[in-house]
């Protein structure tokens, strides 16, 4: 079983994929563009607020903050839709991505700063360009530029730097290397007391989890599940009950709810599965289903 991420609600994290083996998965600009836009609506739908992105050819930088907790969900659905994006249009088998994908947890204010510059810095740092403002495959032309439809909270780093000039005297003058210290459970940018705080949410974030597992799958109002079932059933004009799965109305009235109990009520297949109108289904089912609509749409 896999460890769980270093992570707690409202931690900032450095995260970074990149190709199988270091291949090109970001060949051309409407790849590139896609990946933007699939960020956009995986962050809105899983309430990460996203500070700054790069995205070279062969991977991406991410600064973000875990504002829902739901950080895992949030990378395997970016990932997966767009390695099957990839597959469909350039063929070829197997892994898109490397494994699993990398995060560090970042000390927020001067750590939460110098990274978001280290990540805007990249193409310089790759000799791909002279300058920032050479390429288009970064976060820095929201800031400070009064745009509508951004992918990042562009006004939190505009208060972080203060004004447009700060901004542009930080790249021109940033030459510091990330130190990233390791601890028991991950890597991690900040002092010592940050760290020991950070491991203390976590442990006590992982202990809560474990203690209210049995009561998530009972209580079904967890999270909003009770008034997301409502509205289904107000949307649709049907109560559950009446939902015939053997016919394909009724399967896709069940997959359109599986869609918003993932999403809306952020509960897992395990979960899902105790809901009566799902437990003919098996957990892998439910897993093919939902990856298969969601990469349709």
């Amino acid at each position: 079983m896999r460890e769980a991420r270093f992570t707690f609600i409202g931690a900032y994290h450095h995260v970074m994929n990149r190709g199988h083996n270091g291949m090109i998965i970001f060949p051309n600009p409407e790849d590139k563009q896609f990946f933007l836009n699939l960020l956009h609506k995986r962050a809105i739908l899983n309430k990460i607020k996203i500070f700054a992105h790069c995205i070279l050819d062969n991977h991406f930088h991410l600064i973000l903050q875990n504002f829902s907790g739901k950080l895992s969900d949030f990378m395997r659905q970016l990932c997966s839709i767009y390695a099957t994006y990839f597959r469909k249009k350039y063929g070829g088998q197997g892994y898109v991505f490397q494994n699993r994908f990398k995060s560090t947890l970042i000390q927020d204010e001067k750590y939460l700063l110098t990274s978001i510059l280290y990540t805007l810095l990249n193409p310089v740092r790759a000799n791909i360009v002279n300058s920032i403002n050479e390429y288009k495959w970064t976060s820095i032309e929201e800031y400070f530029n009064d745009k509508k439809d951004v992918i990042t909270e562009a006004k939190f780093v505009e208060d972080l730097f203060g004004k447009k000039e700060n901004l542009e005297e930080s790249i021109n003058k940033f030459d510091v290397k990330i130190e990233e210290k390791n601890c028991r459970l991950g890597k991690v940018i900040g002092d010592d007391e940050f760290i020991k705080e950070a491991i203390s949410k976590f442990d006590r974030r992982k202990k809560q989890e474990e203690n209210s597992c049995r009561r998530r799958i009972k209580d079904i109002s967890f999270n909003g599940v009770d008034e997301v079932l409502k509205e289904f059933e107000k949307e649709q004009n049907i109560k559950l009950e009446k939902i015939n799965t053997h016919t394909i109305y009724g399967k896709r009235l069940r997959i359109k709810l599986l869609i918003k109990l993932r999403e809306l009520s952020g509960l897992r297949y395990s979960e899902i599965n105790k809901i009566k109108i799902f437990q003919e289904l098996k957990l892998y089912s439910l897993s093919v289903l939902y990856n298969r609509c969601i990469n349709k749409i």
